[in-house]
């Protein structure tokens, strides 16, 4: 049979022109362009979507009166959800930032090719119809997704990759916020991006390019309206750290609240079962406080915009609170604390959402909160409302996500409140320094760092956490099992070329070591062959190592115990091999250089 050689496809032949005719450099920043322009029009069709589910379901509800279709519609967006993601997507999609953290540390930058749409359509389906979570988390790790996937498609190294994923995550916050700073810094303090000249280019592209295309199809206008009646005064500094400490708090009431309420999802394994217990709380809570239907944002306007009593009342309207304007604070409160249940319940029933939205729905709601108490008791003097439910967005996102930053700046471009800026540093940095002396982690993050996979701008723990046990497992050791005797054991030793001998029993399991130091001075002694066997002579190990242990880990057994090899097991304790401290630090130096290379 004749060989005929295979063409290659139009699409080899130009990857191939690529690498001949366009640098690396080049190439990445053509990329970054790319992924700027396909994120933010990720972000326009679900922000349609999202719009459009619920103006269709909600337009005709009369104001004045609770709507008893609050309980009927959030169940269905879960269970529609739910079909959706286990019949078609079949993996799990929630959580989008902490899978884009678990992609960059432990996935070499790859994120499932489903990732670029399943999030669009699952978030839109659960917040039109009602679930109150936002939509940002999800189309961020869309926009992760398509630079992730990009770049494999074109084949880059695993470096570029955790680049593009966050070019495609800085586009996407830019784009669906009409906020580039934002998108870039939200990247370098929540992903850890490295910053080097290198990573700063094409993120600045992905984010400039998805805000234009943001400015182009919506207009240029802030994303909510914010008009400034009352500029900032040095006498309201103690009571803009006032508040910053009380979003703190808020945000650790969130983080924490949120965390226990999934763990408690998580004990059930029956989608139904979640769905029932998830649907019957959003429910309730939605028909009881229907701000919290979707991502809230008609409330977070009507906070920044009201000047007067009747205005802050229409949060009320579609209640039974409908007309009890002396209750506003009551009911805001009530709002306050039951947010993170509906966030929760929604996530956890079966829906689809991320915490950006509720984020900014509680920090606008403490903000007004705040002012108004002050105001209402007469507690110094007048705290403008509106400022202040602007400054409390700021506070506990900075709070909630562990990034001052990305709080200043996002809240400064959604709203235009420039002139406010040394007040949303005050309240952000406030609001950063309170939680983080309970909660040392993001509420993005707490889950990886429980498990040690959680990368950092730690250069050293970065290093480690990209690095992973098997890959410097050593399984050249010759095995002696715990019934052979001397001379058996010297006829290993004489074709070894290690020095330590795992002793393994039939079941696989490691019971010890033999080491070649304390055999030395009987091991030529013939008269002693059949007399001692290898139960008699082993000793155990200063430490085990687990085959599912982090490289953090690994280095502090290591040096607790001072050894120089340590073995490996695996859950049941069967042995695996040995790793050993020269493996490490060759491995951590090829990591080191990859990792910081521009």
């Amino acid at each position: 049979m004749e060989y005929t050689e295979e063409k290659p496809t139009f699409f080899q032949r130009f990857i191939l022109w690529r690498e001949e005719k366009i640098n690396e450099k080049r190439f990445v920043l053509l990329l970054s362009f790319v992924v700027g322009i396909l994120t933010a029009l990720a972000a326009l069709i679900l922000k349609f979507l999202i719009h459009q589910i619920e103006f269709f379901l909600t337009n005709n509800f009369d104001v004045t009166r609770a709507n008893w279709l609050y309980l009927i519609y959030p169940v269905v967006g879960i269970f529609l959800t739910g079909l959706f993601v286990r019949n078609i997507v079949r993996d799990d999609i929630s959580h989008g930032v902490t899978k884009i953290l678990y992609a960059i540390s432990r996935r070499q930058g790859r994120i499932k090719r489903h990732n670029m749409w399943s999030s669009v359509i699952a978030s839109a389906i659960t917040i039109g119809f009602g679930g109150s979570v936002g939509a940002e988390a999800p189309i961020v790790l869309t926009g992760s997704a398509i630079g992730s996937n990009l770049g494999k498609t074109f084949r880059m190294e695993h470096k570029t990759l955790m680049l593009l994923i966050g070019c495609g995550a800085a586009g996407a916050v830019a784009g669906i916020f009409k906020a580039p700073i934002a998108g870039l810094v939200f990247t370098l303090e929540v992903l850890m991006i490295d910053l080097t000249m290198a990573s700063l280019l094409p993120l600045l592209v992905s984010c400039v390019t998805a805000a234009t295309v943001s400015y182009i199809t919506t207009g240029t206008e802030a994303m909510f309206r914010f008009h400034l009646d009352n500029p900032f005064v040095m006498e309201r500094i103690p009571y803009a750290i006032l508040m910053g400490i009380a979003c703190g708090l808020v945000s650790l009431y969130f983080t924490r609240a949120m965390d226990s309420v999934e763990d408690m999802f998580r004990k059930y394994s029956n989608p139904y079962v979640k769905l029932t217990i998830g649907g019957v709380i959003l429910s309730i809570l939605i028909f009881l406080f229907p701000p919290l239907y979707g991502e809230g944002y008609n409330t977070i306007e009507l906070l920044l915009n009201g000047t007067t009593l009747a205005d802050w009342n229409e949060v009320m309207d579609n209640s039974l609170f409908y007309g009890f304007g002396s209750l506003l604070l009551v009911y805001l409160t009530l709002i306050l604390l039951f947010k993170v249940f509906a966030s929760s319940a929604t996530n956890g029933g079966g829906g689809c959402g991320g915490i950006f939205a509720p984020s900014l729905f509680l920090g606008c709601i403490t903000g007004f909160i705040f002012a108004r108490f002050c105001n209402q008791f007469d507690l110094g003097p007048y705290i403008p409302e509106k400022n202040f439910a602007l400054l409390g967005m700021a506070g506990v996102m900075s709070g909630v996500m562990h990034a001052p930053l990305t709080g200043i700046f996002l809240i400064a471009e959604l709203t235009g409140g420039y002139d406010l800026f040394l007040a949303l540093m005050i309240v952000s940095v406030s609001a950063y320094l309170t939680i983080i002396v309970f909660e040392p982690h993001s509420i993005y993050s707490m889950r990886l760092a429980k498990k040690g996979e959680l990368i950092t701008h730690h250069k050293d723990k970065a290093v480690l956490t990209l690095m992973k046990i098997e890959n410097v497992v050593e399984k050249d050791f010759d095995k002696v099992s715990p019934d052979m005797d001397l001379g058996q054991v010297v006829s290993v030793i004489s074709k070894a070329k290690r020095n330590v001998f795992p002793v393994v029993n039939k079941d696989g399991e490691l019971l010890g070591v033999v080491l070649l130091d304390d055999i030395r001075n009987i091991m030529f002694r013939q008269e002693l062959y059949h007399r001692f066997t290898v139960d008699k002579f082993m000793v155990s190990t200063p430490a085990r190592l687990n085959i599912n242990d982090s490289m953090d880990v690994v280095m502090t057994k290591f040096d607790d115990t001072g050894a120089w090899n340590l073995p490996v097991v695996d859950d049941e304790g069967k042995y695996i091999g040995f790793v050993s401290k020269s493996k490490i630090f060759n491995t951590y130096r090829q990591v080191l250089v990859d990792f910081s290379a521009e």
